[in-house]
């Protein structure tokens, strides 16, 4: 079994959190980081799939709503 560090441990518990939906400025209090923007550039490899997901979350409230931007309401 390979050799698991603090750090290793830390990392999982951000991209976990980020996977979940967690606030970006929660995750970079948690970690201690001096801004959320450091945050989000050491995790940015977990943000493209949250991208698509977002994108259907989106998608489906519109659709919920009736809205058409091509017809109106």
């Amino acid at each position: 079994m390979p050799r698991l560090r603090l750090h290793d441990l830390r990392h999982t518990h951000a991209s976990l959190l980020l996977e979940e939906r967690v606030p970006i400025k929660v995750v970079s209090e948690r970690l201690g980081h001096a801004t959320p923007g450091f945050t989000m550039a050491t995790y940015q490899h977990v943000l493209p799939g949250m991208q698509a997901d977002t994108s259907r979350v989106f998608a489906g409230l519109i659709r919920s709503t009736g809205f058409n931007p091509w017809r109106g309401r």
